[in-house]
């Protein structure tokens, strides 16, 4: 029994069949006639905004107290090196003495920072320590680039959540809340009385 033709189309209106590609792309990309989420967007209260501002969580506090050593140890390599590269050229090493005071000086702030969940100068410091790695010789940006990388990670978070912030005090108390949350006492919603009445049967 010889096939339909339209036996490879998808709604067996006449259509060709979709390529591979095609098939590919619509996977893919979103229909414009696809119904769209017309929820608002949460905003969380002021405090809980504001402390999440003002310490850091433990992923952040994590990944500094991991930093700190590792900043400690690459600050000692560079300077080592830096030292025997003068005494070889008869240069003086007085200044990559000074060098590895700072280095150390902003390890131990990236463990304090990172200790004490201060995420601002946990950024800070960060971005500092690569920038002072960078700054010695094009060829320690390997070493320079993560903590560049990490300080302005954790920069754009607590710009992030000032815009937050002022998003919250602006929308106040009466801020859109995802469905079924408790309210400002902590309690669930009441539901609405029903204001059609139905009179009962005889």
């Amino acid at each position: 029994m010889p096939s339909s033709p339209n036996a490879g189309d998808v709604g067996g209106d006449g259509a060709p069949p979709m390529t591979r590609w095609e098939r590919i792309k619509y996977s893919m990309v979103r229909p414009d006639d696809s119904p769209k989420d017309d929820t608002p967007p949460e905003i969380r209260p002021v405090e809980e905004v504001e402390a999440d501002i003002a310490r850091s969580n433990d992923k952040e506090r994590a990944i500094g107290l991991v930093a700190a050593p590792i900043a400690a140890i690459i600050g000692l390599v560079i300077s080592s090196a830096s030292i025997n590269y003068a005494k070889t050229h008869n240069q003086s090493v007085s200044v990559y003495d000074k060098l590895t005071y700072v280095l150390l000086g902003l390890a131990v702030l990236i463990l304090i920072t990172s200790w004490l969940r201060k995420r601002l100068f946990q950024g800070i410091t960060l971005a500092l320590y690569g920038l002072a790695i960078f700054q010695l010789h094009y060829t320690y940006f390997g070493f320079a680039a993560p903590f560049l990388l990490a300080g302005a990670w954790y920069l754009v978070r607590a710009y992030r959540l000032q815009q937050e912030l002022k998003v919250s005090e602006a929308a106040g108390p009466n801020a859109p809340r995802p469905k079924g949350s408790a309210g400002s006492n902590g309690t669930a919603p009441r539901p609405r009385r029903n204001k059609r009445y139905t009179p009962p049967s005889s």
